[in-house]
């Protein structure tokens, strides 16, 4: 049993019996620099971008780092700008929170991340392209991140063709650049497309060395690397910055069941669900928000930016329930004061969360915005001004009554800070009889009756 296996990260030409083999004295390090912004590295950190040689720093750090432990981080905190509304308002992140993307393939995950990476209000991206072909890597560079994102980012390329160990090896890169401008007091948003392909990759690894298949061809050990991954991310130390973690996932035959889609969205903070039926209809980001959630969402936000979310989610939630009567014509306007509320505000919440990939909005803007759209916001004689959440004599002045830009409008006047936008209260709505009511009911019941008549003979037509 004395014998050692070993793996290529490259091709074998030129080796036979025969050759020596020499261990290293270290484990695989890198040393990375501020100077790296910008740049395009392979796996071993080499730049592949043609743009000349790379400073190394003064500090190695290891490839394949162990997480920090729990006691040694800060607590989440504080939000980041994404620049992205959907996921500003219905999906808030916090600084060293961990997010994954999950989609199949052509839902726009690429996209969404490039979205992201250019208008983040992060101090660094680190952005991993794991698997990605060649010529996807290079249009996502060069269009999608374009010279304004990449000039704050460092990019850690390893293609599809390339081996398995490079592929992993390029997973744990992106974490160990990503661990050296954490501890440099930087706040990272590190991006990795996608966590799947480093799980096929590790797959690929366990099944060439013997080791036996568990779920879905996938072995123990991949299920064992992903939180050692994944953990990386988040809060750094006392003094130190913090690394909040997007992972895109990508789906298999758009089953969210899928063994490796489970195992991430059990480790990370949140998902967000891109759905290919609302990709289909042109709405892009196509993020389903009822599948999707931010664990430290209702934690970071204020009461009043959580009642808009509430107000929106449960609006959005009522037509879904009924959009099937409603596509065949089968619901009655004025049967259900809430779905008929539904109807109004469902094409309005649609619009808002529409984006284009060069367009951006501000955090507090989205909150105001998606306000504005539900009717919470208490009418104001002149343009909508926002209000300080800093303290007094900060860049806006309660004794002139000067507000801050980009800010959300106060719920009480100053010197205290903003809880969110004023709600204004809902008018009552007119007392409908027992009898109406009880009549509204029957056409209801009536009409899903009929809906599920249809079906049937459908079906039945179909056997037939």
């Amino acid at each position: 049993n004395e014998r050692a296996l070993l793996m290529p990260f490259g091709i074998l030409d030129g080796i036979g019996i025969g050759c020596e083999v020499e261990l290293a004295d270290t484990q695989p390090q890198v040393y990375p620099d501020e100077s790296w912004l910008g740049r395009v590295v392979n796996a071993f950190g080499q730049p592949v971008d043609g743009k000349g040689p790379l400073s190394e720093g003064q500090q190695a750090y290891p490839i394949r780092n162990m997480p920090p432990s729990a006691h040694s981080r800060q607590r989440v905190a504080g939000k980041i700008d994404l620049g992205v509304r959907a996921m500003n308002t219905f999906l808030t992140c916090c600084r060293g929170q961990r997010m994954g993307i999950f989609a199949g393939s052509g839902v726009g995950k690429s996209s969404l991340l490039s979205m992201m990476t250019r208008h983040t209000t992060s101090d660094v991206s680190v952005v991993g392209l794991i698997g990605e072909r060649g010529r996807e890597a290079r249009e996502f560079i060069e269009d999608d991140l374009g010279e304004e994102g990449l000039r704050r980012s460092v990019v850690v390329v390893a293609t599809s063709d390339e081996p398995p160990l490079m592929r992993r090896q390029a997973a744990y890169m992106t974490m160990a650049i990503s661990e050296y401008f954490r501890d440099v007091g930087r706040d990272v948003l590190c991006m990795m497309d996608s966590v799947t392909r480093f799980a096929m990759a590790q797959r690929e690894i366990s099944l060439s060395v013997g080791e036996p298949p568990a779920s879905k061809g996938y072995t123990p050990t991949v299920f064992a690397e992903l939180p050692r991954l994944l953990e990386r991310a988040g809060p750094g130390g006392p003094g130190q910055g913090s690394i909040t973690g997007l992972f895109t996932v990508l789906v298999d035959g758009d089953d969210h069941n899928e063994p490796i889609s489970d195992a991430v969205r059990g480790i990370l903070d949140g998902h967000v669900v891109l759905d290919r039926s609302i990709a289909e209809q042109g709405r892009y980001p196509a993020i389903n928000i009822l599948r999707s959630v931010s664990r430290t969402m209702p934690g970071c936000n204020t009461e009043g930016e959580n009642q808009i979310v509430s107000r929106a989610r449960q609006l959005l939630a009522t037509y879904d329930d009924m959009a099937e009567l409603i596509r065949l014509g089968a619901y009655r306007k004025g049967t259900d004061p809430k779905v008929d509320e539904a109807i109004h505000y469902f094409p309005l919440i649609e619009e808002f969360l529409k984006q284009r990939k060069t367009e951006c909005m501000r955090l507090n803007d989205g909150y105001l915005d998606l306000a504005r759209r539900l009717d919470l916001v208490a009418p104001q004689d002149d343009a909508p001004q926002m209000a300080q959440n800093g303290v007094a004599g900060g860049r806006g002045s309660a004794a002139t009554g000067q507000m801050a830009p980009n800010e959300l409008p106060g719920a009480a006047p100053a010197p205290p800070p903003s809880t969110g936008p004023i709600l204004k209260p809902r008018e009552p709505r007119s007392k409908v009889t027992s009898s109406s009511n009880r009549g509204n009911e029957q056409d209801l019941n009536e009409a899903k009756r009929a809906l599920r008549r249809e079906q049937n003979n459908a079906k039945g037509g179909g056997g037939g």
